[in-house]
């Protein structure tokens, strides 16, 4: 997701140069690998896929409040207990045009994606009638990609993985019979790998590889504030802090060449600081009569931050390079409907809409991101008093987006081309238990 760019003059002595080569293919590698997984999902196997967000801070139905909007959790009735699963399939395949460097070839690298499957559980405690405690664990930051070995952009990735996995324990306090707050914290386990081709210049050698690889914590917080003026009426406010997950490792190489073998003997280790967007979702709920409902919330996500990326070569020489990602801050939109047909069934739709945190001109194939369209359905099956049963599907269209890097880039060439129709499907399956 970006053209790399370094936005500082940088003066290289004599006996800098191998840790500067170092720092040049990290550099090269690095940012990108990272936004392979700088996507934060709205889906994390709850009900919400079922409405395609919408009322994520408003709607305050079930224990997945604490993460959403923890001051949510006021609203529920005694303790209970939700448990989620989720499968996702990405369509997501590059298509090389005429202007890719001939030296590349023309494979694509296949679908990027594939299936990934995700797991959420949530808990929520009634201490009394104005305190609730609860505790989550969830993946809602982070993808998974992998393109083929000989790929038209091996010099840019070739595996990536960028997960967070969040635990999260939250309170919230009923201050008035209309206000109700929270905070919650956000304890999240990152974990980096990446593995990228390195042209050896010599195709009798062929390419070699390097591989880099750590985990790390990162801790933030939730806040939320849900107003009910009156009874099925509801405003909720969201603020999600930005996170730090200060990645470093010392790279490996395999199959290099003789002259890159000598320079890259003794690697430096590398750090790479990333932060996860903070955020704000402000969002409503609307009980129109017994049988209809509608909710809605618009939201904003610091995106440019994530894309501000400093990697810092540890040695008695050493540089430090910032690179500027170039990413730009989303808005989020969301509508969405509940309609109860049945007194044990309800029925839920919803549209939802992210502008693109890159420009055309920015987009890389490591990450191609670009504006996502979403579109869900569900169900919930009240089977008894104390369990529901959610079953929910969502559709996200991200189309067609151009890509067009690496034009000043001898060793790593031009890769140009475009990810035509690419789309996301979420299947949820989820049960609510009240104790």
């Amino acid at each position: 997701m970006d053209t790399i760019c370094c936005n500082k003059s940088l003066n290289i002595r004599p006996n800098d140069k191998p840790v500067f080569l170092v720092g040049v293919l990290i550099f090269a590698v690095l940012p990108q690998s990272a936004h392979s997984g700088g996507i934060s999902l709205y889906e994390i196997g709850t009900p919400d896929v079922g409405l395609a967000s919408a009322g994520y801070s408003a709607r305050a139905q079930d224990a997945s409040t604490l993460f959403k909007n923890p001051a949510g959790m006021s609203r529920l009735h005694g303790s209970q207990i939700q448990a989620g699963g989720q499968f996702l399939y990405g369509d997501v395949e590059f298509s090389p045009d005429g202007n890719t460097s001939p030296k590349l070839g023309s494979d694509g690298g296949g679908n990027a994606i594939g299936a990934l499957p995700g797991l959420s559980l949530f808990y929520v405690h009634d201490f009394s009638d104005k305190w609730k405690f609860g505790l989550g664990a969830f993946s809602n930051f982070g993808l998974v990609e992998e393109y083929n070995e000989n790929w038209v952009g091996r010099y840019y990735v070739q595996k990536s993985a960028l997960v967070g996995v969040s635990i999260m324990p939250s309170v919230s306090y009923k201050a008035t019979d209309w206000l109700s707050i929270g905070i919650g914290m956000n304890a999240m386990f990152g974990y980096l790998k990446d593995e990228v081709a390195i042209n050896n210049l010599d195709p009798r050698v062929g390419d070699g590889q390097m591989t880099l690889k750590d985990n790390t914590w990162g801790f933030g917080a939730n806040v939320g504030i849900l107003i009910e003026p009156r009874k099925g009426t509801r405003f909720g406010i969201t603020y999600q802090s930005q996170i730090n997950l200060d990645f470093a490792a010392t790279p490996s190489y395999s199959n290099l060449g003789p002259g890159l073998s000598k320079v890259l003997a003794n690697p430096s280790s590398v750090n790479l600081g990333m932060n996860v967007p903070q955020s704000v979702m402000f969002g409503f709920y609307q009980q129109i009569d017994d049988e209809w409902a509608i909710m809605g919330d618009v939201g904003w996500q610091d995106w440019s931050q994530f894309g501000k990326v400093d990697i810092g070569l540890q040695s008695s020489d050493s540089s430090t390079l910032t690179a500027n990602l170039n990413y730009q801050d989303t808005w989020h939109g969301a509508i969405g409907v509940q309609y109860k047909a049945f007194p044990d069934w309800v029925f839920t739709s919803g549209f939802a809409y992210d502008s693109s945190a890159v420009s055309n001109k920015d987009r890389t194939v490591v990450l191609p991101m670009g504006e996502a369209w979403r579109f869900g359905l569900g169900a919930l099956w009240q089977v008894t008093q104390k369990l529901d049963v959610n079953a929910s599907y969502e559709f996200m269209w991200n189309g067609d987006m151009s890509v067009t890097q690496g034009a000043d880039n001898i060793l790593r060439g031009q890769v140009s081309g475009s990810y035509a129709n690419a789309w996301f499907s979420f299947f949820a399956l989820n049960f609510t238990y009240r104790l």
